[in-house]
Order: C-alpha cells, then sequence, then structure tokens
C-alpha cells in the first residue's frame, strides 16, 4: 500500500529501495509490537496505529491553517477508513507545502 508508505514516511522511517522495505531500529520495535503485514504497517486497519499519526498531523500544523479541521470532522465518523483517507490526504498537502517551502523564492513565485 503506497498510502501505508506516505505514513511511514510521515512517521519518520527511512525506506531503503522502491521495494518497500524499511530498515532501521524504529521498523523492528514496530514489528515487534505489532507483527508483520502489509510491510508491517496496519494504519488502514488499526486504531492504535493511525491514532499516532493523527496526534503528528494536528501537532505538525498550526491551527489556523485549517486543515486539522477535517481530521476532526472525520474522528466523528468513527471510521477508521474516513480517517484515513482525510489523514492520507493531510500528509500529502503538507508534504506539498514543505516541498514549495524549500525551494528558492525565485522558483516559489513562479
Amino acid at each position: 500500500m503506497n498510502d501505508n508508505k506516505l505514513i511511514a514516511e510521515f512517521m519518520g522511517e527511512k525506506f531503503t529501495d522502491n521495494s518497500g522495505v524499511v530498515q532501521g531500529l524504529n521498523y523492528k520495535l514496530i514489528e515487534k509490537k505489532h507483527g508483520k503485514g502489509n510491510n508491517g504497517f496496519r494504519f488502514h486497519t488499526s486504531w492504535d496505529w493511525l491514532m499516532p499519526v493523527v496526534e503528528k498531523c494536528f501537532d505538525t500544523q498550526q491551527p489556523e491553517e485549517g486543515q486539522h479541521y477535517f481530521i476532526n470532522e472525520s474522528l466523528l465518523t468513527m471510521d477508521i477508513e474516513v480517517v484515513y483517507d482525510r489523514v492520507v490526504e493531510f500528509i500529502k498537502q503538507y508534504n506539498e507545502s514543505n516541498k514549495m517551502d524549500t525551494l528558492p523564492p525565485s522558483v516559489q513565485q513562479g
């Protein structure tokens, strides 16, 4: 699942190649605690996995930027698929925004 890989990267995991294999201590700890499956990631099926991501989304963004509202709204559904989809969308927008922030000003202006 590419979206699980996207979330794992947002949470600080490092992928060594395009196969989706993660290397490093954090992955070993995750695997030991939660087991294997879907490259060891279960963000799409486990609230125990997804809620730390939600917390990081809230910690990452300033409230006045507004994106956290959509995650809050999705939490009210109590449907993990809805929350998962909203978190993935948040991370994609966050990554796009940060990519623009790292470009030189002349490129940012277009």
